[in-house]
This record gives C-alpha cells, structure tokens and sequence, in this order.
C-alpha cells in the first residue's frame, strides 16, 4: 500500500471524531422513533480469563479481600466489620488490554506506516501512558440508527466460511431481502454467524473469519457510515483477499476514513429475532489516551 497522504479529514484537521461527525441530533431522534416495544438486545460478550483474544493478550482479574480484613482491625470496628454497622467491602484487580472482548477501537489503534487518522504520528502523539491524541476519551458517547446486515440467512448458512470475503452485492442484496436501507450516520453491523463459536470453540474462532472485503469498505465510507462491527475476532476476512496485506480493511477504515469498528459483537439474538434495524447505544469509559475500550452495546427496538 503506498503511503500517498490521506490527511487532513475532510472533517477538518483537528479533527478526532472521523464519521462520527455523521451523527447529527436529528439522526439521535431518528432512532429514538424506532422504538416501538422498548425490547432491548445485549450486543456485548461476557469477559473473562477464558476469553479468545489476539495472540499476545489476555484478560487476568484477581479478586482482593485486603480491605474486608482490615476494617475488621480498625480500633473502631465491630464484631465483623467497620462501625457498628459492620460495613466491609472486595474488590478486584484487573491486568489487560482493552483490544479483547466486545471493544471499540479508537483511532490511535491503526496506521499505515508511523501514521494514524488525520496524519498524525507515532512520534508525535506517544506518551508513556498512552496518546495525547485520539485516544478513546475523545470519543463520544453513540446513540444512532443500527442495521444489522444477515449475511449467514442470505447465503442460507448458519456460519459463513472463514476467508469469506463479504461483497458490496452481498449487502445490498440482503439490504433488499430485509426491506431497509443504510442511510448517513448509521451503524451498520454484520451477522455472519462466527460469533457463535464464542466460547464453544475458540481455536476455530480464532483460526480466521469472515468479514467485509475493501470493496464494501469504500462502499460504506461513500454512504456515510459512522460506526461498523461484525460478530468475530477483528474486522475483514482472515485469511484476507491479498495474503500481503493482512487487516488492510480494519486499517482503511481507520486511518483513512475514520470511520470507527466494533470487533467480537454478539448479533445471533438480533438474527434469530429478524431485526434489521433499531436504535443503537453504544457509551464507553473515558480512559485517557488508551486504544480503546470494553463496551456492551444495546439494539432497542
């Protein structure tokens, strides 16, 4: 891939949000009127040290009772606690990344060569803690309109192959069947059945995917899309179309676009259910400067 440059946005050269910026407050009340039975989907995994995660990251959470045991020593304490009224309380220490589980990405993730989205670099925006720029904390909070795009039931599969690559044909064709459009600002999601294989069979889980190829990538970029996600691993199929260049669809999308992902999404509850379009809520941690953040985003319909 050539390095030909690609900044600055079209939303400005400050700018940190990328297609978010397509989220106007006329498309937050679009959504809010597709709600009609106030039913509302879990689009999120649970996480937990068993989790399949990229090679080189994992999840560790260590409980400690430190605190319960010595509000139990305090000079004031009582029979089984702190006060008369015997208050304890646990907590627990977590060690990982936020690149595992049900996570968005921010656009200090991906780069082509030393460059991130809106140009800037490595060497500018590092900090020992995390970046001084597009961190997750300059994300806003999301509420849109979602469409969820069948792939599986179009193909009429429960899963689709790992390698699949997902054409802009496949889309609008189950766009059709479904009865919906994608619009500007939306969050278009993708049911290609590997999610099911979460926690069932992680080897086989991790061993590729399905996804989106570049081809629908441009196609989401020219219809506005602010958020996309898909039901596996990372974003794009694995192995992918070009075998020497791997994650380049992920990497497009953010670097070049800004246009920001959503990776191991749970979408099997809105597939069984036939729902192809809702509200879609997606709010995160502000944790400065960090590449991205666990999140479990809702479909309200």
């Amino acid at each position: 891939m050539t390095q030909q440059p690609w900044w600055p946005s079209p939303y400005g050269p400050d700018d940190q949000m990328g297609m978010l910026n397509e989220i106007t407050p006329f498309k937050v009340a679009e959504a809010a009127r597709l709600v009609q039975r106030g039913q509302i989907y879990d689009l999120g995994h649970v996480l937990d040290e068993k989790v399949p995660a990229f090679p080189g990251r994992s999840f560790r959470q260590q409980l400690t009772t430190s605190a319960h045991l010595l509000n139990r020593r305090r000079p004031d304490a009582g029979p089984m606690g702190w006060g008369e009224n015997n208050v304890n309380w646990i907590v627990e220490v977590v060690s990982s990344t936020s690149q595992l589980g049900t996570h968005l990405d921010a656009l200090n993730h991906l780069q082509i060569g030393d460059r991130f989205y809106n140009g800037h670099t490595l060497t500018n925006i590092a900090e020992e803690w995390g970046t001084n720029k597009l961190g997750v904390e300059t994300v806003p909070q999301i509420i849109t309109r979602g469409v969820l795009v069948d792939v599986a039931r179009l193909r009429g599969v429960e899963r689709l192959d790992k390698g699949y690559v997902i054409s802009v044909a496949d889309v609008t064709a189950a766009l059709e069947w479904q009865g919906v459009q994608v619009k500007r600002g939306d969050a278009v999601l993708f049911h290609t059945g590997w999610g099911d294989l979460w926690m069932q069979d992680n080897d086989t889980y991790l061993s590729g995917e399905p996804g989106p190829g570049l081809e629908l990538a441009a196609w989401l970029v020219e219809q506005g899309v602010a958020l996309t996600g898909c039901d596996t691993w990372s974003y794009g199929a694995v192995p992918p179309e070009d075998p020497t260049m791997p994650f380049v669809v992920p990497q497009t999308l953010n670097v070049r676009h800004g246009l920001f992902i959503v990776e191991n999404l749970y979408t099997s509850n809105l597939a069984r259910d036939n729902v192809s379009e809702f509200m879609f809520i997606l709010t995160h941690a502000k944790v400065r400067g960090a590449t991205g953040a666990w999140v479990s985003p809702v479909a309200v319909v």
